[in-house]
């Protein structure tokens, strides 16, 4: 996340929240599924398609050659990447857009094996091979361009703020003199906070769901990270929280893959310019249960 404020607008709804389920810890692989609570025949359909004219692109090649895409998500994210426990199976919107990308490139769901990769070993994941591309709340940054290429982006949110459904002290980042602010140890949604609010205080934990009994057992004030994950949050049952304001930085979501694959590159940028009823059905089917309203982005040429 950037350390700058640079207030930009996402929705037009503040979003009702919800008591937030633990998060599970990176490792595994499984196939798509529900996440406890989700309706995993809400979700849309892809056509997968059939001689794909794609030139160029060496990762292309591999996955025709194998028949089966490997791709890099996050596995403790609700409403974005996540991991049912019981069955292994995956949902949210990132993996949604994972397997949109896949059947574009004509590989059948049943073909996709995805690979939870955590943050900071993402660039290594991508140039070693040891996944196709990579699908989960990744940002695109000047710095990883440096060693990977980026499709998109798919979505674009900022850092936002958690707090109580009964709050009404806390309406946006304005108000957070005096107040406890949780995120995790390391990220910069907290660098952020102790940089610019130095009038807010703040506390820290290796997850986000640590903040979140926090914040349920008041402990905290407010959590802060990726207002997308916190709709993730939100959208599991309305009852207990709500985001608040809009996002006060500016992230853009894209797909991570191989530096200097710009065959596949531009293919991607096409499925997402082309595509907007799929990636709406896509938003309504994940991310939009929590009721804010988003358009989808255009892609960056670059």
């Amino acid at each position: 996340m950037k350390a700058f404020i640079a207030k930009k607008r996402l929705g037009a709804a503040a979003v009702i929240a919800a008591a937030a389920l633990a998060l599970t810890a990176c490792g595994g692989s499984g196939g798509g599924g529900a996440a406890p609570g989700a309706d995993a025949s809400a979700g849309p359909s892809y056509t997968v398609a059939k001689d794909v004219a794609l030139t160029g692109s060496p990762t292309f090649d591999k996955i025709k050659s194998s028949g089966t895409v490997r791709v890099g998500v996050k596995q403790d994210q609700p409403g974005l990447g996540f991991k049912d426990a019981a069955t292994g199976e995956y949902t949210g919107f990132d993996i949604e857009i994972a397997k949109w990308v896949a059947a574009s490139l004509g590989v059948a769901q049943d073909k996709i094996e995805f690979k939870p990769i955590p943050s900071a070993s993402r660039e290594s994941a991508i140039t070693n091979g040891d996944i196709d591309y990579y699908v989960g709340t990744y940002s695109i940054t000047d710095k990883r361009k440096q060693l990977i290429d980026f499709a998109g982006p798919y979505f674009v949110t900022g850092q936002g703020l958690l707090v109580k459904k009964d709050n009404t002290t806390i309406k946006s980042e304005k108000d957070l003199a005096g107040k406890n602010v949780c995120s995790a140890t390391g990220s910069t949604p907290i660098q952020n906070i102790k940089t610019n609010f130095p009038d807010t205080k703040t506390t820290e934990f290796d997850t986000y769901s640590k903040c979140i009994e926090a914040l349920r057992g008041g402990q905290v004030d407010a959590v802060t990270t990726d207002q997308a994950i916190l709709i993730g949050y939100a959208a599991q049952e309305p009852d207990a929280f709500k985001v608040v304001g809009e996002p006060f930085t500016t992230e853009k979501y894209g797909v991570g893959l191989p530096k200097g694959d710009t065959a596949l590159r531009t293919f991607i940028n096409k499925v997402f310019t082309d595509g907007g009823d799929t990636w709406k059905k896509i938003y309504d089917s994940t991310l939009g249960k929590s009721g804010t309203q988003v358009d989808q982005p255009k892609v960056d040429q670059y």
